[in-house]
Formats: C-alpha cells, structure tokens, sequence
C-alpha cells in the first residue's frame, strides 16, 4: 500500500510539475526616447608657428614677407568667418604697424601668398575675412605678412594681433 501511495503522489506532482514548467508569468516591454542636442562652436588658437617674424633686415629693405599659422576647429559644415584686428598700434587706414622705440614699421597681413586680399578686421560677413566651414577637426590657417618698406629708425618693432572667429 505504501508502494501504492507513493506512485501517485509521485504522479501527482510531475503532472503539476508539467503544468507549471510550460507556463509564464507575463512579460511586458517598453520604448523610450534617446536624444541629444548638439550646438555649433568653434574655437581658434595659433599652431606651433605662433609669432609672424619678420626677422632682421635692413632699414632699406623692402617686400619683406613673413608667415604664422592660427589653427581653428569648428563643429563639423559651421560656416565661420575670421577677422585679424589691426593690432595695438594700426589705425583706421589700411596698414598694420609695429612700434619700436623710435617710430614704426608698417605692415599688411594677407589670406594669400600673392599678397592681394587683405585680411580683413571686420567679423562677419562683408568685411573681407577669412570664410570657411568646418569641418568637426583643426583646420591650419597660414596668414601671409608683407612689410612693403623698412624705412624706419634701426631698433625692435612689435605688435599683436587679434584673431576673431565668428560662427
């Protein structure tokens, strides 16, 4: 009889083993939003060839050229535009000027190596600035000087230039 009772208990619970092994609880599923906002930058610092160096030359040379190399790095298809100021001793006409002790030493800064389009000091559109787009990596610059004459007293002529990105 013990033989007996156990074979059905034994039954009784495989069948309800069966029944609950192939049998869930539920599921459920969800979606959610992933998002980001992203803005346009730029950001502008000069290379490794920071100073534009004229050298040393005589009093009477004349077309002296120099370069420098700003870098900018803007948000990648940002069009921007870059101005270069007329220094801390250039005026309102359309030179440049490295002072020294004695007087100064006019100069131009260009976009090309010809030496025919001024950079101009004017941010934004129109003012005869750089224009470019970028491209989400550094971008060099060259920036083309020309010291059309060195007429001036013998000594040590400085200036600086500030560079404007706009975006």
């Amino acid at each position: 009889m013990k033989r007996v009772t156990f074979s059905a208990r034994t039954a009784a619970i495989c069948a309800a083993l069966a029944l609950t092994g192939g049998a869930y609880a539920g599921t459920d599923t969800t979606t959610f939003n992933v998002t980001i906002t992203l803005t346009s930058t730029c950001d502008i610092h000069t290379g490794p060839t920071t100073n534009m160096a004229f050298g040393s030359v005589a009093s009477t040379a004349t077309n002296v050229p120099a370069t420098s190399t700003l870098t900018v790095n803007c948000t990648s298809l940002t069009p921007y535009t870059i101005a270069l100021d007329n220094g801390l001793h250039g005026g309102a006409g359309p030179v440049r000027a490295m002072q020294g002790g004695s007087g100064t030493v006019g100069y131009q800064l260009y976009q090309d190596s010809a030496h025919s389009q001024v950079w101009g000091s004017t941010t934004g559109a129109g003012g005869n600035v750089y224009s470019g787009a970028g491209t989400g990596a550094a971008q060099p610059l060259t920036v083309y000087g020309l010291v059309a004459s060195a007429n001036s007293p013998a000594g040590n002529y400085t200036d600086t230039i500030t560079a404007t990105v706009s975006y």
